[in-house]
């Protein structure tokens, strides 16, 4: 398709997929490779949570609701599928987000005409929040939650779109309460708007590819617009919403346009079911005003899973983690000369207990990597740096190294009055600052080719051919393998016969590791 260009003259510019980065498109390739549960039968609203949770898969609900309507959720919720939208395996994933990260953004703008987005567009008493399929999450919940929305906002005083992830609960027809967490950028923005005694325009975006919602998550001094745009390594086409000036994808599913009025933070909004496992409690937080929804003909609504006892296996916690190894990594890049790996665990929220791999180059170096960790997020909160022979990624081996290579009284760093965040439910009396941790699982610099530090291996033979055993001893140290090696021994035994006839001749010893060595010759 042909689009215009941002000037809006009319003359051709370059072709644009409208559907490469569309949600359903993403949906239809997760049920090809076998991620996706397909629930064809009509299902209530009231049942849309209990089949999430923890669900291993994505789900599409082809009837939900009493309008029947489509309802995709889970998405998001496995580093598996966020790697397949990025076209990479699990592994390449944050090196691939870092490298996209760098890339100068293409963003487009379309006519509303031309706009996915804005084939539908309802405004007045048609737009209604309550006819869409949004269902209630956790049992003490303050009602019905659109989880899986992307707000766009536009910052008066530099012009750029800020674009985020927040959660609207439904308080009527064209009503919701909106969680402004504190520090963000949207409540900065908000809040200036406050001062000014103005509405604050916004628009959300529901049903969006899992790109949009990583780039959500992040948070850089930009227009992050460009951010979107950039971690799709393409073409972000864009379209002026009806009622606000707000720019907005042009291939989202669905888009509810609107505003924070200029009350401030007046309403109760809550209790929540939040990314940490546990309930937040009720907060007193701006209102969304709804002016239009605009969307598909064939619109696929999406919900996210958030909080429980599978935080592994909820959408908040894997796309935390995401942003929490970028904003971590970039923070080793100064600190640290090598980093090698960073992991953040999706049971722990996505952000709370962070694992660091390094190679250091001198002395110290693991302890100012939990330094940067620390001061780079107020989310991270244990910091675990270990060699990099762990796979960071594997529970077994993080186990194995806390167990065998730290001493609490030597590599235990314990900080103290820290910036935290305030739904950390082991905090009390609402302390605004806590405590936080380093685990030093590295060796002591230096010391890790000692003998005692090897990782034991099946033997794998190989080296210099000899003659003889006695020839192989005679070109230096060697250990049994060696031996072995030495002369094509697939058996070993006669290897120990030849020792025991050569001690009649040499003067056989070991060295330090075990190494047998010729002392002299009798």
């Amino acid at each position: 398709m042909t689009v215009l260009d941002k000037t809006g003259t009319g003359q051709a510019t370059k072709a644009v997929d409208f559907d490469r980065f569309r949600l359903r498109r993403f949906v239809d390739d997760l049920a090809q490779c076998g991620e996706l549960e397909t629930r064809d039968n009509s299902t209530d609203l009231a049942d849309i949570a209990g089949v999430l949770d923890g669900n291993a898969k994505a789900v599409l609900f082809r009837s939900a609701g009493s309008e029947c309507q489509e309802l995709v959720g889970n998405v998001t919720a496995s580093r598996a599928r966020l790697a397949r939208a990025f076209g990479v395996e699990p592994n390449a994933l944050l090196a691939e987000i870092l490298r996209r990260l760098r890339l100068k953004p293409d963003i487009i703008d379309v006519t509303r005409v031309e706009a996915p987005c804005q084939q539908v567009v309802l405004t007045g008493q048609d737009a209604d929040l309550t006819a869409l399929p949004v269902h209630l999450q956790h049992g003490c919940d303050g009602g019905p939650y659109i989880s899986a929305s992307i707000d766009y906002v536009v910052d008066p005083k530099t012009g750029w779109t800020n674009v985020g992830l927040r959660r609207l609960m439904l308080r009527g027809r064209r009503e919701a309460g909106i969680d402004l967490v504190a520090p963000s950028d949207l409540r900065a923005i908000y809040e200036a708007s406050v001062a000014a005694g103005k509405k604050l325009p916004v628009s959300f975006v529901i049903g969006a590819h899992p790109i949009d919602h990583v780039a959500g998550t992040m948070r850089f001094p930009v227009d992050e617009l460009g951010l979107v745009a950039a971690l799709r390594a393409a073409p972000l086409p864009v379209v002026k919403c009806i009622t606000n000036d707000v720019r907005v994808p042009a291939d989202a599913e669905w888009v509810l346009e609107g505003y924070l009025d200029e009350r401030g933070h007046v309403e109760a909004e809550g209790p929540y079911g939040e990314f940490l496992g546990y309930y937040g409690a009720v907060k007193r937080n701006p209102v969304f005003h709804l002016t239009a929804i605009t969307r598909r003909r064939d619109a696929l609504f999406e919900t996210s899973s958030i909080g429980g006892r599978h935080m592994s296996r909820t959408d908040t916690a894997q796309l935390s983690a995401l942003r929490t190894e970028v904003m971590i990594w970039r923070a080793l890049e100064s600190a640290v000369r090598e980093p090698v790996a960073v992991y953040a665990t999706t049971s722990s929220g996505g952000a709370f207990n962070v694992r660091v791999a390094l190679r250091q180059r001198v002395p110290g170096e693991a302890r100012n990597a939990i330094a940067a960790c620390h001061g780079a997020l107020a989310n991270c909160k244990n910091v675990f740096v270990v060699d990099p022979d762990i796979d960071i990624f594997s529970d077994e081996q993080m186990d194995w190294a806390l167990a065998t290579r730290f001493q609490p009284d030597r590599d235990l760093v314990v900080m103290s009055g820290m910036r935290t965040l305030p739904l950390d439910p082991s905090l009390t009396g609402g302390a605004r600052v806590g405590a936080k941790a380093g685990y030093d699982l590295t060796w002591a610099f230096g010391t890790a080719q000692r003998l005692e530090t090897r990782v034991p291996a099946p033997p794998r033979f190989t080296g210099k051919r000899f003659p003889s055993v006695e020839a192989a001893l005679a070109d230096g140290p060697k250990f049994f393998e060696d031996m072995m090696a030495a002369v094509g021994s697939r058996d070993g035994r006669e290897v120990v016969r030849t020792l025991e006839g050569l001690r009649n001749k040499l003067t056989l010893d070991r060295d330090a590791e075990g190494r047998y060595v010729i002392k002299s010759i009798k």
